[in-house]
């Protein structure tokens, strides 16, 4: 077997001439980026990262844009590579090459030999903090490139999908350095995932088909807080929700939440269109194409595009054909039409923004104070995956609150001993 070569080039994007226009988009989702913009202020006087190669595989946006510039700001030299093919914003990546001297290998669309060939590349710089979105970067390593383990100190992880992926292998006891789920801080899923995917997956639907929301069957696959955020985003929007799921708490929760619940089975041929958000594999197969409607709009906004049995559905159609950017229309033997957005990969960055800065301000908060945290207390932490020191969460919302405007109540010493009290009854 032939041995890779190390990866010579800084950069590796699609136009550096992207640049300014990068510029002006980054700057503008820093101006709905409040806490990031006061944790930078500080990165940059105590300088908490300082001499840390810093490896972040995350989506290329304009908020990510301002989290590696946070990251820099505090003295890492950050190594920026896509998480997904089709997320990267190419004037971005661009600005940062440029603007920022942050060394950057994502192009928008390419192939799967490119995606883990700028893995590699940011690999190749011996990072001593990771930053993944969905583990793409820690399988790597744990995987073909073990050689690396000997420098890492610790990580983040960004998603629900690379949590399950990690604790599988902290499960099998193979995890080889701490690791924080950042995914699981309360100012992360409660806002990102919910509030964030709500609003973004509707936008990236809404984007690649034009279709008006209201009076159609929207099926909801998986009622986790990014189900949460989209059921109810749909239901606003005037769509007549149907959830699917696996887990009885979460079903019966969306029972309670006034929606209607029932098997893929029967809902596959009574939607108009459907968002799986599981982060499982075969969501939609084969069995539910044969009896979804003409028409029926598929997707997916879950991390990996594995949720929606793509090639199952390639082989039964007849025909297939590109009618929107986006967009292929896939011709069943029966003459029913399925539309299949972004094949199958996360609607809301493949054809859309992604969520809203103001949202992702939070949860790259926590990506920057993990970081610190990682530096700071990787001696003593086990290969395991931790949460997010409450401390952290907490003062990430106190943070956000601040820059809205909003105060909350202050206990009194009264309650504070009561609550600290098993004395004191009735």
């Amino acid at each position: 077997m032939a041995t890779r070569k190390k990866t010579t080039k800084k950069y590796d994007i699609a136009d550096i001439k992207l640049a300014d226009e990068g510029k002006k988009r980054i700057d503008w989702a820093e101006r709905e980026m409040p806490v990031l913009r006061l944790i930078k202020s500080r990165f940059e006087k105590e300088k908490p990262l300082k001499g840390l190669t810093l490896a972040a595989c995350l989506h290329v946006t304009t908020e990510t844009a301002n989290l590696c510039r946070t990251l820099k700001a505090g003295g890492a030299k950050v190594m920026l590579c896509a998480s997904n093919p089709l997320s990267t914003q190419d004037d971005v990546a661009a600005s940062l090459v440029k603007h920022d001297k942050i060394s950057v290998f994502a192009i928008r669309g390419e192939d799967n030999k490119k995606y883990y060939e700028h893995i590699n590349a940011v690999l190749d710089a011996k990072p001593r903090i990771t930053m993944d979105d969905g583990a793409d970067l820690v399988a790597t390593i744990h995987g073909k490139r073990r050689e690396v383990l000997k420098n890492i100190i610790g990580g983040t992880e960004e998603t629900t999908t690379g949590v399950i992926r990690l604790k599988a292998l902290e499960l099998e006891g193979k995890l080889e350095y701490p690791i924080v789920a950042v995914n699981d801080a309360c100012t992360k899923h409660f806002f990102d995932n919910r509030y964030g995917t709500g609003q973004s997956t509707l936008d990236g639907i809404i984007r690649a088909t034009n279709l008006l929301i209201a009076g159609k069957k929207v099926v909801v696959s998986g009622y986790g807080w990014c189900g949460r955020g989209v059921a109810m985003r749909a239901r606003g929007l005037g769509g007549h929700v149907i959830v699917t799921e696996v887990d009885p708490l979460p079903a019966l929760e969306a029972v309670m939440d006034g929606f209607e619940v029932m098997p893929m089975s029967k809902a596959a041929s009574t939607g108009d269109v459907f968002v799986t958000l599981t982060g499982d594999i075969d969501v939609l197969r084969p069995e539910h194409f044969v009896k979804m409607k003409d028409g029926a709009v598929i997707c997916n906004s879950g991390h990996f595009n594995v949720e929606i049995d793509t090639e199952g559905l390639r082989k039964l159609a007849v025909s297939r054909k590109e009618v929107r950017p986006l967009v292929v229309e896939h011709v069943m033997k029966n003459k029913r039409r399925i539309m299949l957005i972004a094949d199958g990969r996360l609607v809301n960055l493949a054809a859309a923004e992604g969520h809203p800065a103001s949202v992702m301000d939070m949860s790259f908060a926590n990506q920057s104070l993990c970081s610190e945290f990682m530096a700071k207390n990787a001696a003593s932490l086990n290969k395991k995956v931790y949460e997010v020191p409450s401390d952290i969460d907490k003062n990430i919302a106190k943070l956000k609150l601040k820059s809205m405007g909003v105060s909350i109540d202050k206990l009194t010493p009264k309650q504070v001993e009561y609550l600290n009290s098993w004395k004191i009854g009735t």
